[in-house]
């Protein structure tokens, strides 16, 4: 194993620390509860969003905490989701007269987490809410999951809400704009190479040179088959016809097309996938409205890709473009 670590049981807290100083004042970090916040949240303006997963899929979450987006990130340890602890104290700490809404992914970890932690919060009078994702079409229930997991779509969530609590929704109405972005994405994604596990020193997983994992999970989960490599076109035909039939997307549908990168990929050859991607949904007369190619979840440096589409109407539309402010960007 060949990584940037001091102690690996450090890693965590000591990547954590990183973002606050790089924020600019904009975030803060609580070490006591792994959390990464806006530096002028709570607000009794707005309903404070939250999410927490297993650290090991950066820039989720802890990266895209800012205006527009998450007002705060609670990771447990890689892969794993957080302690009930951090989840209450969390929403305690960022509590607003309008509410707290959390987002989850569908892990049992995470939902064991959230949902307790939800249930304490309610039982000192909280206002609180969920929203479970559960995107990823490659499989339905498995050791990890009760249905679906979720996976890269949560970003079209996270972005949705957190554009709408901006302009001062109330808590139920966020929960139902999250609940029709999560009805109408659908994500499934290959690996190449497996990952690394900073505590673990060894790969999650064998795989050899020329295979591939079909319908991957972001922690390292089988998917629905390993098969030999193949072409970058029938990779993306092999996501497509997973994908579209779906929802199903159809002709006359317009789309956010994602190609996310599992954080081993070069970007060129995302898009590379991208533009495959694109012109295979033109032809199904399926046109891209809004185009996300780079890291948005990532598995640490698993190689591989997902695609996500989400279908928009008006309303997403207007969330999708509202101006965002986090302190993850390039330039």
């Amino acid at each position: 194993m060949k990584k940037f670590l001091n102690d690996p049981k450090q890693f965590v807290p000591e990547f954590l620390e990183g973002i606050e100083l790089a924020s600019g004042g904009a975030l803060k970090y609580e070490p006591k509860y792994n959390l990464i916040y806006r530096a002028d949240m709570p607000s009794d303006d707005k309903v404070t969003i939250i999410q927490g997963s297993g650290s090991g899929h950066e820039p989720a979450h802890t990266m895209i905490v800012g205006k527009g987006m998450l007002d705060g990130a609670c990771p447990g340890d890689v892969f794993a989701g957080p302690p009930v602890d951090f989840v209450v104290e969390t929403a305690k700490l960022l509590n607003s007269k309008k509410g707290v809404l959390q987002i989850v992914n569908n892990y049992t970890g995470d939902r064991t987490a959230w949902e307790m932690g939800r249930e304490l919060c309610e039982a000192e009078g909280m206002k609180i809410d969920t929203l479970l994702v559960n995107d990823d079409v490659a499989v339905k229930d498995s050791t990890w999951t009760v249905g679906r997991r979720g996976v890269a779509g949560n970003f079209f969530v996270i972005k949705a809400v957190g554009a709408a609590a901006e302009k001062g929704a109330e808590l139920d109405e966020l929960v139902t704009l999250g609940k029709k972005v999560i009805a109408n994405v659908r994500t499934m994604g290959i690996a190449l190479t497996s990952c690394t596990p900073p505590t673990r020193g060894t790969p999650l997983f064998e795989i050899a040179d020329d295979e591939m994992e079909v319908g991957i999970g972001i922690h390292g989960e089988p998917g629905r088959q390993r098969t030999k490599l193949v072409s970058a076109n029938e990779i993306v035909d092999i996501l497509l016809d997973a994908i579209v039939p779906d929802l199903p997307f159809k002709a006359g549908d317009e789309v956010a097309l994602m190609v996310n990168g599992l954080g081993g990929t070069p970007i060129s050859e995302l898009y590379l996938l991208y533009g495959i991607a694109h012109k295979k949904l033109a032809a199904k007369g399926i046109k891209v409205f809004r185009s996300y190619v780079g890291e948005y979840c990532t598995s640490l440096e698993m190689a591989g890709a997902h695609i996500s589409l989400l279908k928009v109407d008006e309303e997403i539309k207007e969330m999708l473009l509202a101006p965002a402010d986090i302190a993850y960007r390039v330039f």
